[in-house]
């Protein structure tokens, strides 16, 4: 198994930079061929998000669908794919980051009673107390 950073899955996306996203693909490519298993960590998804939001403006659920095609990747690993899905879904109806909702997400898989924040965005999410 090897993980992937963030930079290789943007470029792979993204498909902004010719010499690095033909890389990525090789990588992918590679890895499909000879049943090599991806790691993509939680952290990875949050950067992912955050930077296709902010960097390439793309719309929430053009990010959501995203990291939802990641998730269906064959050969694709992750911690925990059920809590990913749970805060992929709460980031696609609600108005706060991807990582608010991976964080409310890991807090309650920690038996946590609620996450404790000033962000507004999570007004309303359930598990989250907004100060």
């Amino acid at each position: 198994m090897i993980a992937l950073d963030t930079n290789v899955l943007v470029r792979f996306l993204v498909r902004d930079d010719e010499t690095q996203s033909r890389a990525a693909e090789r990588v992918l490519t590679r890895a499909r061929q000879s049943g090599t298993h991806l790691y993509i960590s939680d952290i990875v998804f949050c950067e992912l998000a955050w930077v296709l939001r902010g960097r390439y403006r793309l719309a929430r659920d053009e990010i959501a669908g995203a990291i939802d095609a990641i998730l269906r990747t064959e050969l694709i690993v992750v911690d925990d794919i059920a809590l990913i899905t749970r805060a992929l879904s709460a980031f696609r109806s609600g108005s706060a980051d991807f990582a608010d909702y991976l964080i409310g997400e890991l807090a309650h898989r920690a038996d946590a009673s609620e996450v404790i924040t000033f962000d507004r965005a999570l007004k309303g999410a359930s598990g989250i107390r907004v100060l």
